[in-house]
């Protein structure tokens, strides 16, 4: 009599130890295991549709939570923004431009004549007005670096320039066109420590020259300094960097540069 298929699938045969001795089993004696019909592990952590949509949130966080950590603390140790709020050094600023400043410097990298720099107010030069505000910050203005310590900055020559060290500077690659180096006389002498700043719209900005008399000769504490400006950012049609005009102080004897660097 012929086999029927399931007596075939009934007949196969497994080879077994048992006391040394190989034995024929029968597949349905074989048990789960000769029968291959081990039950799958499960999954500890949920099936993988799940696990890939909490990978899928995670990374989604990740893009999400790592530039603004980025942001925050590049605000916090590198740079800072601000907002011109006046004409004070027009034409190089327009009012409501908004600026970039390098919080690197005086720290780490050293200030030099020509700077534009972010300063806290020294000696309430701003009475009730606020020039310039930034995240973390009060009052603040931005003028234009002029003298550094030890630097005697006097006006005017016959010529109408200011004289830093004897040596008379060509301004006119920033003063607002049209206005003159300073239409008062002053003479000071930088002390250590400080700096002499004015703005680039010398007809309309209250700067060292209008405070001689506020017990600091005008002049303002290195420390005070919150950054110098590097770029215009806002609005898109007036975004550009800001350069230092070294030239105008080539000639200038005395201290390069000041910083403050341990």
């Amino acid at each position: 009599m012929s086999n029927t298929r399931d007596d075939q699938s009934a007949s196969r045969v497994f080879l077994s130890s048992e006391e040394g001795r190989i034995r024929r089993v029968s597949a349905q004696g074989a048990g789960p295991r000769a029968q291959h019909q081990r039950r799958p592990v499960p999954e500890k952590n949920g099936s993988p549709k799940r696990r890939s949509a909490r990978s899928s949130i995670r990374e989604t966080l990740l893009l999400i939570l790592i530039p603004i950590l980025i942001v925050v603390l590049a605000r916090v140790f590198v740079a800072d923004m601000y907002v011109i709020p006046s004409s004070s050094m027009t034409d190089t600023f327009q009012v409501g431009d908004r600026i970039i400043t390098s919080k690197l410097s005086p720290k780490f990298f050293d200030l030099k004549r020509g700077d534009i720099i972010v300063f806290k107010d020294p000696a309430n030069w701003l009475g009730d007005e606020t020039e310039n505000s930034g995240l973390f910050s009060d009052q603040y203005l931005v003028k234009r670096l002029i003298g550094l310590p030890g630097d005697r900055v006097r006006c005017c020559t016959a010529d109408g320039n200011v004289t830093i060290n004897g040596t008379a500077i060509d301004e006119t690659s920033y003063i607002r066109p049209g206005v003159e180096p300073s239409s008062i006389a002053f003479d000071v002498t930088v002390t250590e420590g400080h700096l002499f700043v004015m703005g680039d719209n010398r007809g309309n900005s209250s700067d060292s020259r209008y405070h001689i008399n506020d017990g600091a000769d005008g002049l303002v504490p290195i420390s005070d300094v919150a950054g110098v400006a590097k770029f215009v950012y806002w609005p898109l049609n007036r975004i550009h960097y800001l350069s230092r005009p070294d030239s105008v102080f080539a000639n200038v004897s005395g201290l390069k540069s000041v910083g403050t660097q341990e």
